[in-house]
């Protein structure tokens, strides 16, 4: 009894010093999102503490702020558009690099990466060049393009990931059954590889909708949220941002419910 008395103690305190690190480690991460829920409901102006009061007016005044709503209509418009250009090519060529040998195929896997760990600006910067060159004139279009030039390694390493743990023997199986590569690819390697494709895209969604060394440089008269709240920072932070920023919040926490949701009904079948 005495010899497992001093083990127990041990163990209780690694536990609790394991636990103190976590809740600090959370309390890190997201009590600055509360902070700013919390002054989006504030009846004053001014960012202090102890909120003054409670109100919705800010809530209010953006809905009726045009250029605030515009910029939140391009960005997500700007996301969708970078997001879907971006799995209809990074999932075929995931797919190539999966199952055909060509030369060159390992140099190739690596240059996929170069957008993700070149910085931002980089990429903006011989973006812009190659637009004017061309004499493409710059608009929300030309941020698509850059966002999917930008992302497109994302998507290519996770699914080619979520390929490379995939069993041969499923298809193989699938062609001595009969089936056509076709058919092959609808009924055993997307619905294997899906998940993957689903948190790509959500990944490739956020990064794209809060970018913004790249879309400083392609984009034309048109603002995007992000951009709009750099230019306005100047004035310093409204509750009005703190509102939006509450919004994306809440629509965040949707995605990610509607990603376990996802994948737990994957699991299932």
């Amino acid at each position: 009894m005495t010899r497992r008395t001093p083990n127990l103690v041990s163990r209780y305190g690694a536990d609790t010093a394991f636990m103190t690190f976590v809740a600090a480690l959370m309390a890190f991460l997201y009590i600055p999102i509360w902070v700013l829920i919390a002054f989006s409901f504030n009846d004053s102006r001014s960012l202090t503490w102890p909120l003054s009061g409670f109100t919705l007016d800010w809530y209010v005044k953006l809905a009726s702020n045009g250029d605030l709503l515009a910029a939140i209509r391009n960005s997500f418009y700007v996301a969708t558009g970078a997001t879907i250009l971006t799995l209809c090519v990074g999932v075929p060529a995931a797919l190539a690099l999966h199952k055909v040998s060509f030369p060159g195929k390992t140099v190739f896997r690596r240059l996929i990466l170069l957008p993700i760990t070149l910085p931002g600006i980089v990429t903006g910067i011989s973006m812009l060049n190659m637009f004017k060159l061309i004499g493409f004139p710059l608009s929300l279009e030309t941020v698509i393009l850059g966002h999917a030039t930008a992302l497109l390694g994302v998507v290519v390493t996770q699914v080619y990931a979520r390929l490379q743990r995939l069993p041969k023997s499923l298809e193989e199986a699938a062609f001595d059954l009969g089936a056509s590569p076709w058919r092959s690819f609808i009924d055993i390697t997307l619905p294997n590889i899906r998940t993957a494709i689903l948190g790509a895209g959500m990944l490739s969604f956020v990064l794209s909708f809060d970018e913004i060394p790249v879309t400083f440089f392609l984009t034309g008269r048109d603002n995007t949220l992000p951009m709009y709240i750099y230019s306005t920072l100047r004035r310093g932070v409204t509750p009005e941002i703190n509102a939006v920023g509450t919004i994306i919040v809440l629509l965040s926490l949707v995605l990610i419910v509607v990603s376990v949701v996802s994948t737990r009904d994957t699991k299932q079948k």
